[in-house]
């Protein structure tokens, strides 16, 4: 302030000098005024600055003077404080990322949902028209019956827990949480203080119910409608619950077999394998289709337009499928992490399915929209294991790989005369153990001594921050362990289930039923499309 006043007086004094009266003078005269003002409010700027440092400083001293206003930001935050010893309330960084992290898993979990609306296009445009509401009726049943299986004992047995330093204490399986216990607690009358595990819920449904609905297109047409809700509550109560404990619940796979352990991003293996895997044994044990090997024109597509329509509805919900496997959207790797996602995915996916209609082009000489949506489908579950830990020219090469295995797949189930009536075991089984090594083998790690999994754009470290030398070979050998593991498991209670079934004649409908149809012999109204029948309207297009 005094260089300001000072330089005035004698701005002052020189203008009312005679010669002051020059118009140039004048003007530099002005802008030495100008040149004066702006170094004041920069001096001022700065002492404004130095003002906050000390307020910083000062605030500092006294924290680290009471080392307890430091240790309360350790307290688990709570909705409701009661103790203030034993809780805090959220900050407001904290209720924001809770915010983005509910908005988020919400928002793909209903994707993934609706998925289900994908499944139950391509099933039934795959299968006959006489089926049609019969096919309907397990894509429905999959997701109630499912639902009911998740919330009885599905997450206990997935995410129950306990849990001893980060991983499930016996390795196996979970055994708390049934019912939805301990989601919600009432620490004081008038109180409910709720917990994370509500939206874990939700979001992890939703892939449960999505392993159940495959094994539903691998048995269609000839699976009594009692016999299969028996299958499906089993598969969505505790098969795949276990495999999700293995895994994705921090059980033996994720702890025991190598530093690294095993990569499974989004369910290549946890999900589309399992329910893979889970359609050949149905198929299997429930027996061709009535005379699907002696006429198989008879037993073609009816509705291309509902298979296109699911692709494209299951491809859109991939991207809550793979993107929503982040866990949450509140920091910049996160939301990096769900745009490389995104684009191996869109990739993969495109990739498959050109692939798939190039093959079928060659040999048939025709094309075949049915193999080309398949194929998008082959590279989809391809990528999902590996999305968030390659780049997208591996991805592309992963989708590449997975196009021909399941053009192989698909061949020889039909060689060896096992009715799948979608691919189901082709798509999601061959492929789902294809993107679990994949996951492994295309590791965006430093050739093949570094590897990533888990941990995103960093390397596996060592406690002491330095990446893990020859890790990739356990990261391998986790995955080769988790494809085995799944494959065996789901084999092995998918027989339990199905054979006694079938032997007690309560599985395979009858060859009177078959030759009906579903609809007619089990529904009403006994068709699925009104096209033709008096009073169901027409369409008259004239030129």
């Amino acid at each position: 302030m005094k260089t300001m006043l000072h330089a005035r007086l004698v701005l002052g004094v020189f203008l009312a000098r005679p010669e002051a009266a020059n118009p140039s003078l004048n003007d530099r005269v002005a802008e030495l005024e100008r040149l004066v003002l702006k170094q004041q409010e920069l001096l001022s700027s700065q002492e404004e600055q130095f003002q906050e440092t000390q307020h910083m400083l000062s605030d500092i001293s006294r924290a680290a003077a009471e080392p307890r206003r430091l240790a309360a930001t350790t307290l688990p935050p709570k909705v409701h404080v009661i103790d203030n010893t034993t809780e805090r309330a959220f900050t407001d960084i904290e209720n924001l990322q809770q915010a983005l992290d509910h908005t988020w898993f919400i928002l793909c979990g209903a994707m993934v949902m609706f998925m289900q609306a994908g499944f139950a296009m391509v099933e039934s445009g795959c299968c006959r028209a006489k089926n049609v509401q019969n096919i309907l009726l397990k894509n429905l049943t999959d997701v109630c019956v499912g639902t009911l299986g998740w919330w009885m004992s599905g997450w206990a047995f997935a995410y129950g827990g306990p849990m001893v330093d980060g991983y499930l204490e016996n390795g196996f399986i979970g055994t708390d949480q049934f019912f939805g216990a301990g989601f919600m607690s009432t620490p004081k009358a008038g109180m409910i203080e709720p917990t994370g595990a509500i939206k874990s819920w939700f979001f992890q449904w939703a892939f449960c119910g999505a392993a159940a609905t495959i094994v539903s297109g691998g048995v269609a047409e000839r699976v009594n409608f009692p016999g299969y809700c028996i299958f499906s509550f089993v598969m969505t109560a505790f098969i795949y619950p276990v495999c999700v404990a293995w895994t994705w619940g921090y059980g033996f796979l994720a702890k025991d077999i190598s530093d690294v352990g095993y990569m499974d991003f989004a369910g290549s293996g946890v999900v589309h394998m399992t329910g893979g895997v889970g359609a050949l044994v149905g198929a299997i044990i429930a027996g061709p289709r009535m005379g699907r090997f002696d006429n198989p024109d008879a037993f073609n597509p009816h509705s291309l337009p509902l298979i296109v329509l699911g692709t494209f509805i299951l491809w859109f919900g991939w991207y809550g499928f793979n993107c929503g496997s982040t866990l949450g959207m509140t920091t910049a790797a996160k939301g990096m992490m769900a745009a490389q996602v995104a684009m191996n995915t869109t990739i993969a996916g495109a990739t498959g399915g050109l692939t798939v209609f190039t093959l079928r082009l060659a040999l048939l000489k025709k094309y075949d929209i049915g193999g080309f949506c398949n194929g998008i489908l082959a590279g989809l579950v391809s990528i999902t294991a590996p999305c968030g830990n390659v780049e997208v020219g591996p991805a592309f090469v992963i989708a590449l790989i997975g196009g021909f295995l399941y053009q192989g797949a698909s061949a020889l189930l039909r060689k060896v005369k096992v009715d799948d009536p979608i691919d189901a075991f082709a798509v999601h089984g061959v492929c789902g153990a294809w993107g679990t090594l994949a996951a492994a083998l295309f590791d965006w790690g430093d050739g093949f001594d570094l590897y990533h999994g888990w941990s995103g754009f960093a390397c596996a470290q060592d406690a002491s921050g330095v990446c893990l030398k020859g890790a990739w070979g356990g990261g391998m050998a986790a995955n080769v362990v988790e494809v085995l593991a799944i494959a065996s498991w789901v084999a092995a209670w998918s027989t339990i289930i199905f054979l006694p079934l079938r032997l007690a004649n309560f599985l395979r409908a009858s060859d009177s039923v078959q030759q009906e149809g579903f609809d007619a012999a089990k529904h009403s109204p006994s068709k699925a499309y009104a096209m033709g029948e008096p009073g169901a309207g027409s369409c008259v297009i004239s030129a």
